[in-house]
C-alpha cells in the first residue's frame, strides 16, 4: 500500500521557494554593485526575481512530465522539488516519480520530450527577459577579484546578441537574476536531454532507436566523463552517470512493442529536442579564473 505522503510535495515546494528566494537576493545585491568595492546589500524581496523565474521553468518542465502521464493514465506523483540553501542555484531542480511500467514507445516518447519541452518553452523568453534586464560594465582588472564565469550555450550567445549586439572589448554582460535562472533552466534541460538511462533523453533515444540506445548511453557516459577534462563543472554529473549506469544498467527497460519502430511525426519531434539540446549545452558551464578548469 502507497504510504500517504501528500504533504510532502508542498513542503518541498516551499522549502524550494525560501531557498531560491534567498540565493536569489544574493545575487541580486552582487548584480547591484557588479564588480565595484561596494558592499552588496541583502534583502529578501528582490530574490523573487530568480526564485519565480527558475521556480516557473523547473515545475513546467515536471508539469510536462506530470500531465503526459494523466494524458496516459500512468500513475505519477507530483513534482518534488530539491531545496538546496548552499549552492548558488537554491535548488537541485526537481523530478517526478513514475510508480508503473509505460507500456508503449509512442508513451514513453511523449512523457520523455513534454518535460524539456516545455520547460524550453518558458526558459527562452525568461532569458531574453533576463538579458534585457542586465548590464554591460567593464570587466576588472585580471588581478584584481576571482571572476567567476558562466559557460554560454548557443541561445544564451544569441540571445545576448540579439539585446546588446557586440560588446566593446574590455567589457561583459553583468548578468541580472533572471537571466542567471534562464541560463540555469538552458543548463538543466541540456543535462536532462543527454541520452543516458533513465534521463529524459535516454527515454528519447530508446523509443526512436529501440536496442541501438545502449550503446548511445555508453557513448554518452563516455562524452560525460570526457567533458570532465574540459572543465571540473562536469565532474559531480559524470560520478552520477557512472553511478547510474552501475545500478541500473546501460539497457533501458523495454516497452511491450520493443519491435515497433516509432513513427515519423515523433521521430521529427526527436529531431527538435536534439536541437534543444544543442541550443542548450555548453562544454564549460562554470570558470573560476585561476583555478586548473581547462584550457
Amino acid at each position: 500500500m502507497r504510504s500517504d505522503r501528500t504533504w510532502l510535495p508542498p513542503a518541498l515546494f516551499v522549502a524550494t521557494l525560501a531557498s531560491t528566494m534567498y540565493m536569489g537576493a544574493w545575487h541580486h545585491a552582487y548584480f547591484l554593485v557588479g564588480f565595484s568595492d561596494d558592499a552588496a546589500r541583502f534583502a529578501l524581496l528582490p530574490g523573487a526575481w530568480y526564485s519565480f523565474t527558475i521556480l516557473a521553468i523547473l515545475g513546467t518542465h515536471e508539469l510536462g512530465h506530470y500531465y503526459a502521464c494523466r494524458y496516459y493514465r500512468v500513475d505519477a506523483s507530483p513534482p518534488y522539488f530539491l531545496p538546496v540553501p548552499i549552492v548558488p542555484t537554491g535548488t537541485f531542480g526537481a523530478f517526478i516519480r513514475i510508480r508503473q511500467r509505460i507500456p508503449t514507445k509512442a508513451m514513453l516518447f511523449d512523457i520523455g520530450a513534454a518535460g524539456p519541452i516545455a520547460g524550453f518553452v518558458v526558459a527562452v523568453p525568461a532569458l531574453f527577459a533576463g538579458v534585457a534586464l542586465s548590464r554591460v560594465t567593464p570587466l576588472p582588472p585580471a588581478d584584481s577579484v576571482e571572476l567567476i564565469t558562466l559557460g554560454e550555450p548557443l541561445l544564451f550567445r544569441a540571445a545576448a546578441w540579439l539585446v546588446w549586439g557586440a560588446l566593446p572589448d574590455g567589457h561583459t554582460i553583468n548578468l541580472h537574476p533572471m537571466g542567471f535562472a534562464a541560463w540555469f533552466g538552458l543548463l538543466m534541460t541540456a543535462l536532462n536531454l543527454f541520452p543516458i538511462g533513465q534521463l529524459d533523453g535516454g527515454h528519447i533515444s530508446y523509443a526512436a532507436l529501440g536496442s541501438r540506445s545502449t550503446g548511445v548511453t555508453l557513448g554518452g557516459v563516455a562524452v560525460v566523463v570526457g567533458l570532465t577534462f574540459f572543465s571540473l563543472s562536469w565532474l559531480l554529473w559524470a560520478v552520477l552517470m557512472v553511478t547510474m549506469l552501475v545500478v541500473f544498467g546501460p539497457r533501458h527497460p523495454r516497452t511491450l512493442d520493443d519491435h515497433v519502430p516509432l513513427d515519423s511525426r515523433r521521430r521529427l519531434v526527436a529531431l527538435a529536442t536534439a536541437a534543444i539540446f544543442v541550443l542548450c549545452f555548453t562544454p564549460a558551464p562554470i570558470r573560476i579564473e585561476g583555478l586548473l578548469t581547462g584550457p
